[in-house]
């Protein structure tokens, strides 16, 4: 899979953007704040119909403009793919061959990215939520069934905290309304659960021969899933659903006191052991940079058994946070298989046959051109 063209109207600082890539290692060059992580961005805003940088979609349109528009022609299975997004102040809408999509959901799929920026770092020692949001975009890339049932899941959650905090303040005493919702949000757990655990299961396998080879064999990495209910070691839908219903009996009372849920995926977390050892608390940042990177290249793997098509890698500004031995690694790693963006103030002193053989692009504020 990979893009052949990409086109940007009134997207941050660029007016109009229209340029061609290769199927190869794509280098974006320039000093800072000139746009050369909006173009990452777009790439990324075009796959996943959000971006990694801000949950505000205003700040993707271009200032003093009413809408923002990104285009981009994708080779997939050997077909071309047409895909646009148009974001305005009321909402967004997306386009696939020229057919505008009623859901979201239908759309995120149609083009598989990975994004590694420096934040990903964060990945390993950061908030649970980074770790949750991390799990909920990836899956969501190659099953539409997740990112519906993870909407429906919100959407129940919100209802029954609407009711919760009624309950809380005395307005209302009824509790049958709770009984419904906690019914409905048992069954849409259990099946953001059971797709969770199953693709946490799918990504150690691939994260751990990587990580091993990037510590020279001598670190054993393990993804745990950490779930705030208790999980049996076989679960199906329907156990997981009783262990829902059992959590929401037992904390009934604290739940009314506090307006709130209090168990559910929303409050799950993931933990990365290395050698038997939390990374987070114990690993050094070498460990976590490690750790981190093993997870990003792992899912090049996993896209690619899951949807048959390598994804498209993004490497914003990355590569000089890391040292020589894994930039080694990750430019070994991408080499000849998978479309990669890197965006970089310099190459200087990255010494890689992929570096030297990649298409080179310029950015001065707003305009990006291919350097001959």
């Amino acid at each position: 899979m990979h893009i052949k063209q990409l086109k940007l109207k009134n997207y941050r600082n660029y007016e109009n953007l229209e340029i061609n890539f290769e199927n190869k290692v794509n280098v974006i060059l320039g000093e800072n704040a000139q746009g050369k992580t909006n173009v990452m961005e777009s790439i990324f805003v075009l796959a996943m119909a959000k971006s990694h940088r801000t949950t505000n979609d205003k700040e993707l349109i271009r200032w003093d403009e009413e809408y923002a528009k990104i285009e981009g022609a994708i080779e997939k299975y050997n077909r071309s793919v047409d895909l646009q997004l148009v974001i305005s102040k009321k909402g967004k809408k997306a386009k696939l061959h020229h057919l505008e999509q009623k859901k979201l959901s239908q759309y995120i799929g149609a083009m598989n990215v990975i994004m590694f920026a420096p934040e990903d770092l964060n990945l390993v020692k950061g908030s649970p939520q980074i770790r949750r949001r991390f799990i909920d975009m990836e899956i969501g890339q190659v099953s539409p069934v997740y990112l519906h049932d993870l909407s429906r899941f919100q959407k129940i959650m919100q209802q029954r905290n609407h009711y919760l905090k009624l309950l809380q303040t005395k307005k209302q005493t009824d509790e049958t309304m709770l009984d419904v919702l906690t019914a409905q949000l048992c069954e849409a757990a259990a099946k953001i659960l059971l797709k969770r655990l199953e693709f946490v299961e799918q990504l150690q396998k691939w994260a751990q021969p990587i990580h091993q080879g990037i510590s020279r064999g001598i670190e054993r990495l393990t993804i745990q899933y950490k779930p705030s209910i208790d999980v049996l070691d076989t679960p199906n839908l329907s156990t997981m659903i009783e262990a829902f219903e059992r959590k929401f009996d037992k904390i009934r009372v604290k739940e009314i006191e506090r307006g709130a849920t209090l168990a559910g995926p929303h409050r799950d977390d993931l933990s990365f052991l290395v050698n038997d050892r939390d990374v987070q608390t114990y690993g050094s940042q070498g460990q976590q940079r490690t750790t981190a990177l093993s997870l990003k290249l792992a899912e090049i793997d996993l896209i690619h058994h899951e949807i048959g098509e390598y994804p498209i890698l993004l490497l914003d500004d990355v590569l000089s946070e890391l040292d020589d031995y894994r930039q080694s690694h990750l430019l070994n790693t991408i080499q000849g298989k998978v479309q990669t963006f890197v965006t970089t103030t310099s190459v200087e002193g990255i010494e890689h046959r992929t570096l030297k053989e990649a298409a080179m692009f310029h950015v001065d504020y707003g305009k990006l051109t291919a350097k001959k």
